[in-house]
C-alpha cells in the first residue's frame, strides 16, 4: 500500500478539496456526483447528488453533466475514491472539479440535511430495472423518476394495450386507464393485453389484471367511463403524462382542449389498416391537434378500425412508440414534438413530417387564453351540426 498511499497524497496535492460547509455554502450550487455503489445509497445521500458508480463514471458522466464549465464536486463514503475520480474528470476535459474532503461520512458529521434513503430502489428493484440502470439518462435517478410518474391512457384498446404494458414494465408508477368497453372476441386480435378467458370482462379490470401481474410495483386506477366533457378535466388533471389511445374525433377534440387547459402533453396516435400515425402535443400546446386537424372530416369521410380493418400488428407498433415517448417525456428527454411520424407497414417505411403551430389556431393560437377554452359538445362538432 505505500505506493497507493503516495499516490493518493500526491493527488491530493493536485486536486482541490472542499468541506462539507464549504460545499453546502457554495453558490451557484455547483453539480454533485455520489460516487458510492448502490448497496451504500441505502445510508442515505446529498440532496440533489447525481449517483454514478466510481466504475461507470466514464460510461455516463458525459450525458449526466454535459456542461464541462460548470463546478463538479465528487464525493464518496470517506473521501478517497473521489480524489481519484476528480483527476479522471480533468482528464476528460471538465475545468473545475473538486473533491468533498471526508465524503459522505463528513457529511453527516457536520449535521447537514440527508436524503434518508427512503425513495431508494429496493434490491428487487435494482434487479427488475437493472438494464434501466445501465443507461445514462435514466439511471437510478431516472428510475425513481418513472416509479414517481402518473401517466392516463385514454382507451385499453388497440394503443392503449401495448402502450400500458411496456409503461408498466418500465416501472411507471401510476398507470390509469379510461375505458367504458368490455372485452369482445374482436378485440382480441391486436387488444394484447386481454385475453379469450376475459371475454365480457370490463377492459379496464382486465388490463388491471395483466398489468400488476407483470409488475407489482404499478398501481393500475381503472376509470370504467367513456372521456367527455363533465368528467374530463377531474381525470387528466391527476396525471403527468397522457397516452391517446381514443378511436374516434369527438374524444381526441376533447382531450386536446382540456389537455391545454390544463397544461398536460399528450402522446397521439391513430392507425387506419396499415398506416399509422403518432406524434406529441407539449405540455405548453403548440403545436396541438387542432395545429394539424383544424375541422374534423366529414362524417364516414374517416372510417374506424371496425369498419375499414386494421393490421393486427400495427396498433402494437405504435401503441409501443407511445409508451417510448412516455418514458422520454418523464425522464425529461427530448420527444417528437413538432414532427409527425408516419409508418406504412404494407411498404415497412417511416416517413416524417414537420407539424407547425398555427397562429390562428382556436385553441393554441395567438392571444387564446388556454385556460379557459371552452368544453362544449364535441360529437356534435364532428358531426357538424
Amino acid at each position: 500500500m505505500p505506493a497507493f498511499d503516495a499516490l493518493l497524497a500526491d493527488l491530493r496535492r493536485t486536486v482541490r478539496e472542499v468541506t462539507p460547509l464549504e460545499l453546502a455554502a457554495t453558490v451557484p450550487a455547483p453539480a454533485v456526483v455520489d460516487l458510492r455503489e448502490p448497496d451504500e445509497l441505502a445510508a442515505g445521500r446529498i440532496p440533489g447528488a447525481v449517483a454514478i458508480p466510481r466504475g461507470l463514471l466514464e460510461q455516463r458522466v458525459e450525458a449526466a453533466l454535459p456542461d464541462r464549465a460548470r463546478l463538479v464536486v465528487l464525493y464518496c463514503s470517506g473521501g478517497v475514491r473521489s480524489v481519484l475520480a476528480a483527476r479522471t474528470l480533468g482528464e476528460l476535459g471538465y475545468a473545475a472539479v473538486a473533491s468533498l474532503a471526508g465524503g459522505f461520512s463528513a457529511w453527516k458529521q457536520a449535521g447537514l440535511p440527508v436524503d434518508d434513503g427512503a425513495d431508494q430502489l429496493s434490491a428487487a428493484q435494482r434487479q427488475r430495472y437493472s438494464r434501466h440502470l445501465l443507461l445514462p439518462e435514466v439511471g437510478e435517478d431516472g428510475q425513481r423518476r418513472l416509479l414517481a410518474g402518473k401517466v392516463l391512457c385514454i382507451g385499453a384498446g388497440g394503443l392503449g394495450s401495448p402502450a400500458s404494458l411496456y409503461l408498466a414494465a418500465a416501472g411507471v408508477g401510476t398507470i390509469g386507464l379510461v375505458d367504458d368497453d368490455v372485452v369482445d372476441a374482436s378485440n382480441l386480435q391486436r387488444q394484447v393485453v386481454h385475453s379469450t378467458e376475459r371475454i365480457g370482462v370490463a377492459k379496464v379490470d382486465s388490463a388491471a389484471r395483466t398489468l400488476t401481474a407483470l409488475n407489482p410495483d404499478v398501481r393500475v386506477v381503472g376509470h370504467r367511463a367513456r372521456l367527455t366533457a363533465d368528467n374530463a378535466l377531474e381525470l387528466v388533471a391527476g396525471y403527468d403524462v397522457i397516452v391517446d389511445g381514443a378511436d374516434n374525433f369527438a374524444t381526441r377534440y376533447l382531450l386536446n382542449d382540456v389537455a391545454l387547459r390544463l397544461a398536460r402533453p399528450v402522446i397521439h396516435a391513430s392507425v387506419f389498416r396499415f398506416e399509422g400515425q403518432l406524434t406529441v402535443f407539449p405540455a405548453g400546446g403548440a403545436p396541438c391537434y387542432r395545429c394539424l386537424y383544424p375541422e374534423p372530416p366529414p362524417p364516414g369521410a374517416a372510417p374506424s378500425c371496425q369498419e375499414a380493418g386494421v393490421l393486427g400488428v400495427l396498433p402494437g407498433v405504435m401503441g409501443v412508440l407511445q409508451a417510448t415517448e412516455a418514458l422520454k417525456l418523464l425522464l425529461g428527454m427530448p420527444t417528437i414534438a413538432g414532427r409527425l411520424l408516419v409508418w406504412d407497414a404494407t411498404r415497412s417505411r417511416f416517413r416524417e413530417l414537420g407539424l407547425r403551430r398555427d397562429p390562428r389556431c382556436a385553441t393554441c393560437g395567438e392571444g387564446v387564453d388556454r385556460a379557459a377554452i371552452p368544453l362544449g359538445d364535441y360529437v356534435a362538432f364532428c358531426r357538424g351540426t
